[in-house]
């Protein structure tokens, strides 16, 4: 596939890398071939880079396989999954989802990312429901602003949310920044 036809969104294959699009920007003057300044982040490790490529360089577009599986529960150094159709388990490294585990309970449907076999991450639902285990009592005559205190998760992250939550509520975070988001 032409550099010139990727956009945001798409998948390639670059020197062993898989690089998913995240911006596209077309370049061209008179006296030049077109450029493509691609804005890529590297599936396997997370880093973000830019890259330019001229008209007529060739990638290897590619189609990551998505599964939908249910969280089980973390065995130490792996976090075990399973397919509730074929109920196959699969392990995933916990060193590679520690941003993840902040919002995985029990039962919780993800999307296993994968390409040839090699397991590449998952993908979090938008926002998750979770169980506030502590929180600061309310202190009255401190809402000069919107007014928030401290609260522990029940998976151990710590949010800040509004001062008329208690312990034992259930809240909806934010998988994508952590944030609270509302009442669950």
């Amino acid at each position: 596939m032409n550099v010139t036809e990727l956009r945001p969104g798409n998948y390639f294959l670059e020197d062993g890398n898989i690089f998913s699009v995240i911006d596209i920007l077309l370049n061209k003057t008179a006296m030049r071939k077109m450029v493509a300044k691609i804005k890529v982040k590297n599936v396997r490790t997370g880093s973000i880079t830019e890259i330019s490529r001229n008209s007529g360089y060739q990638v290897e577009q590619i189609r990551l396989e998505k599964k939908k599986m249910n969280y089980l529960y973390d065995a130490g150094d792996f976090l075990v999954f399973m397919d509730n159709t074929t109920y196959e388990q699969v392990e995933i490294p916990a060193a590679r989802l520690e941003w993840e585990k902040n919002f995985l309970t029990e039962n919780l449907e993800v999307e296993i990312v994968s390409y040839d076999d090699e397991i590449l991450g998952i993908n979090l639902p938008a926002k998750v429901n979770l169980k506030i285990t502590e929180c600061e009592p309310a202190v009255r005559g401190d809402t000069v602003n919107k007014a928030m205190k401290d609260a522990t998760l029940e998976t151990g992250l710590k949010v800040r949310v509004p001062l008329f939550i208690n312990n034992g509520d259930l809240v909806s975070v934010r998988t994508d920044t952590g944030d609270y988001d509302g009442r669950a």
